[in-house]
């Protein structure tokens, strides 16, 4: 009679283990899926200073209407962008183009006095550091999460009920990753 109760007991713990790792994989993989809301919240807002901020600029920057033209273009292929994957490599794209324009407004100095344009580059460098940092804890959690599912014993419990790996949002461009040259020369 003491063994069936052994055994009893010693399932009722593998039942509450079981029980426990599945709620604790529930709960990383809802905060992966929170973190990356976070970026796309934000990743909206910088689509919609975009359009803005170029026709605050058409009027000034003439010859630039080919780099214009490709912002607009990229900004399109993020929004299309369906998977973590391919919305990472079309914002890496349209934040190159974004640098690129930062570059080109320099020759225009007319443009750097405008209100409306120093209001919306305020407003777009503030997005751009809220995506970034919003790209790092989702980063963080993604690691987080997937190191749980690799890992024993939990990676028992993440195979028996799919929980799948996420991918992270990371930088395919590699002159995104590169240190700015900085010369006084």
């Amino acid at each position: 009679m003491i063994a069936l109760w052994v055994v009893l007991g010693i399932l009722v713990i593998l039942i509450i283990m079981l029980i426990s790792m599945y709620n604790g994989l529930v709960q990383l993989r809802n905060q992966v899926k929170n973190a990356w809301a976070q970026i796309d919240v934000q990743l909206k807002r910088r689509h919609d200073l975009i359009p803005n901020l170029i026709e605050t600029v058409k009027g000034y920057m003439v010859h630039e209407r080919e780099t214009l033209t490709k912002i607009t273009e990229a900004r399109s292929a993020a929004m299309g962008a369906q998977t973590i994957a391919e919305k990472a490599q079309a914002e890496g794209v349209l934040s190159n183009l974004m640098g690129r324009f930062q570059v080109a407004v320099e020759a225009y100095p007319d443009l750097k006095a405008n209100q409306n344009f120093l209001a919306l580059q305020e407003e777009l460098t503030s997005t751009e550091n809220k995506i970034s940092f919003s790209r790092q804890s989702y980063n963080d959690q993604v690691l987080f999460y997937n190191n749980k599912i690799q890992m024993f014993p939990s990676n028992i419990v993440a195979g028996m009920f799919a929980f799948k790996q996420e991918v992270f949002f990371e930088l395919k461009d590699e002159a995104e990753r590169a240190v700015p040259k900085v010369s006084f020369s």
